[in-house]
């Protein structure tokens, strides 16, 4: 039998699992503010990879990082558990920088774009129709 969407309906389960978790139940301090922003499961619901965003400089994301992987056991145990799969799935996290790469564009386009053309006084009356 195809997989079909069951990892698809999976991942969106664990992504808001995981964010529970992670606000109500994780007491690390180097895991800060976190939003997982989307998960990846395997078609055998076997590996997770946990894509996630959060604030400060690199050495503080660096931080989080490493809370996150040392809450991956207690975060594959509570997936298992409340989503009742039949194997834990090895839970890996990644840095999603999707919004840092947005940033970097939106400043690119902004230096890129060459600034609007200021109205002169004479020409407000000749955009009037009448």
């Amino acid at each position: 039998m195809p997989p079909g969407r069951r990892p698809e309906r999976v991942a969106e389960a664990m992504r808001e699992v995981i964010s529970e978790l992670l606000l109500r139940e994780v007491k690390d301090p180097r895991i800060g503010m976190v939003t997982v922003t989307r998960v990846d499961v395997s078609p055998d619901l076997r590996h997770a990879k946990v894509y996630f965003s959060s604030a400060g400089d690199s050495d503080s994301r660096n931080k989080t990082l490493i809370g996150l992987n040392r809450a991956a056991g207690f975060l594959r145990s509570q997936l298992t558990k409340q989503l009742n799969l039949r194997y834990a799935p090895e839970v890996r996290f990644i840095r999603d920088t999707s919004l840092d790469d947005a940033g970097r564009l939106a400043q690119v386009l902004r230096e890129a774009t060459p600034p609007a053309p200021t109205s002169q006084a004479g020409d407000d009356e000749a955009d009037t129709d009448e």
